[in-house]
């Protein structure tokens, strides 16, 4: 017989109480699934991403004893695989692939990449299509849906080996809900966890995509080994993602890092979002799209870009004005956040050189000495950034831990 609803949690009190030998175990495990899971960085190579025991034990600070205790419980599990070594604790560790799958989902102004990885957040397999920018957030995730089984299916594995997925939307995320219709207007209001959840038939997380930008160059790009950098997206808006301490900084309510609605200019352009003279207006690929319109009309970015590196004047002085106002608005946050990169991702970054060296110039213009020299840099990443850390992220959101005895 079940015990009654009040002993349960009493029981669940008991077992979860700060000290307790529960707790204790449990936060022990969590160390030591963390170093396998971080450890797999820099890897393309699943089988290389392996680690001792004792490699365990000194980088969790754990007792190799209990280190071994833990592992044996994992692999009992079938949590983790473990080849013998030198001795027992020189076996090495990682985590199993039967343990299950991830998936990363990044939905963009005219794209959609779905992207499936094992548990340290390796990518195995990914796939994307373009979009119109109009679409429905049901035909989106329809989409999506059919990419997904279609990557399993590849794989050779069944729906039920995805542990979780996380959504990446170009928005301002509240509470799970698209709050803004500026880029993904067939998005706006909805709950997009719980329509995401109903498509997927999986546990969902939502996330804003230069967030998982800002996650992946921190942990497998070129911000690696920074505690504190920037990330920002420069494709048809302009947005950022904070790693503050090694974390993820959300503000109150999640909506940090909306850069793109920085004013540079009071008598300026009217954004999109109502206001005159944002940072957007001035430096996502559109703004410098729109100002080559009447010489290049329906050219790419891509288009302006080579017309750029092949000496176009218009093009050269269009990128120029873009990046001066680029160093401007990074001035600012580096002013307030002082962080020790800014890497510049999307769309824009594929013009390399011709956006940093102005946008350098803005920036010791627009910094306090102390900060005016703060690294600038291209994303290691490109177009893969968000897709990249939707898969991470969807690792580290999976709960690995065994039911408890």
């Amino acid at each position: 017989m079940s015990p009654p609803d009040s002993a349960r949690s009493e029981s669940a009190r008991s077992e979860s109480a700060p000290g307790s030998t529960s707790s204790l175990r449990t936060a022990n495990q969590r160390r030591v699934l963390d170093v396998l899971r971080r450890h797999r960085v820099g890897h393309k190579s699943a089988s290389k991403v392996r680690l001792t025991q004792a490699d365990l034990a000194r980088t969790t600070g754990l007792a190799p004893a209990t280190v071994s205790n833990i592992v044996r419980e994992f692999a009992a599990a079938g949590l983790v695989e473990v080849e013998p070594g030198s001795g027992r604790r020189g076996a090495s560790v990682r985590l199993a692939a039967r343990a299950g799958l991830v998936c990363g989902i990044d939905f963009g102004h005219s794209h959609l990449s779905v992207a499936i990885g094992d548990l340290t957040g390796h990518v195995l397999s990914e796939q994307s299509r373009s979009l119109e920018q109009s679409h429905h957030h049901e035909e989106g995730l329809t989409y999506a849906a059919e990419m997904l089984k279609r990557e399993l299916d590849e794989l050779g594995s069944e729906h039920s080996a995805l542990r979780a997925v996380v959504v990446g939307l170009p928005a301002p995320v509240i509470d799970d809900v698209v709050r803004s219709a500026a880029i993904l207007p067939g998005w706006v209001g909805v709950n997009a966890r719980q329509v995401a959840e109903q498509h997927l038939n999986c546990p969902v997380h939502i996330e804003n995509d230069a967030n998982l930008g800002a996650l992946a160059e921190h942990l497998v790009g070129v911000a690696r080994g920074h505690a504190d950098s920037i990330f920002l997206k420069l494709s048809s808006g302009v947005g950022a993602g904070i790693i503050i301490d090694n974390e993820l900084f959300h503000g109150s309510v999640g909506a940090a890092g909306e850069v793109g609605h920085l004013t540079v200019n009071e008598q300026g352009p009217v954004c999109r979002c109502g206001s005159r003279g944002c940072l957007e207006a001035y430096a996502s690929s559109g703004s410098v799209l729109e100002l080559m319109s009447s010489q290049m009309p329906g050219a790419t970015i891509d288009e302006v870009v080579a017309a750029a590196q092949n000496g176009n004047a218009s093009a050269l002085r269009s990128l120029e004005d873009a990046s001066f106002h680029l160093g401007w608005g990074i001035g600012s946050l580096v002013n307030i956040l002082n962080p020790s990169i800014v890497v510049v991702g999307g769309d824009l970054a594929r013009a390399g050189e011709l956006l940093l060296e102005p946008a350098r110039v803005g920036l010791r213009r627009h910094a306090l000495d102390a900060v005016a020299s703060t690294p600038i840099v291209i994303s290691k990443l490109g177009h893969r950034a968000s897709l990249v850390g939707a898969v991470l992220l969807a690792a580290e959101r999976t709960d690995l831990l065994p039911a408890a005895d």
